[in-house]
């Protein structure tokens, strides 16, 4: 195992802070611990407090024009993903996506794995993920 160091955070670039801050506190169940103007990058940032000690930021950059959706087949950024203990975890969050009306690809079996994948406002693919059993 690499000695390289964890994620700390994650930051994504949002259209609509409002929209997607509320899209985010309803999936995550709470609100953000963070909200504030950056003053030494110019923009603002909503910030969630997420399992592990992590963070997922939600940025916006004022004067900047969003003129597309997300995409993944672009460099940068493919899909976030959230770990999920084991597979009946994974079930519990999907379930969570069907009672938010969050439309998703159903649980995803592989050999490295199993996965749930879903989009935010802005088409941002996400994932929650468990490994495989044993």
């Amino acid at each position: 195992m690499s000695d390289f160091p964890g994620l700390a955070h994650a930051a994504i670039t949002v259209s609509d802070l409002e929209r997607s801050t509320r899209w985010y506190a309803a999936l995550l169940g709470s609100g953000p611990v963070l909200d504030e103007d950056e003053t030494t990058g110019g923009f603002h940032h909503t910030v969630f407090a997420i399992g592990g000690g992590q963070l997922l930021g939600l940025h916006t950059h004022p004067g900047r024009v969003v003129d597309n959706q997300f995409d993944e087949h672009q460099p940068g950024l493919d899909h976030l993903s959230f770990a999920c203990a084991d597979r009946a975890d994974l079930v519990r969050w999907r379930d969570r996506l069907d009672e938010l009306g969050i439309s998703h690809g159903g649980v995803v079996d592989a050999g490295y794995g199993s996965g749930v994948s879903f989009r935010d406002p802005d088409n941002i693919a996400l994932e929650f993920f468990a490994p495989p059993a044993g």
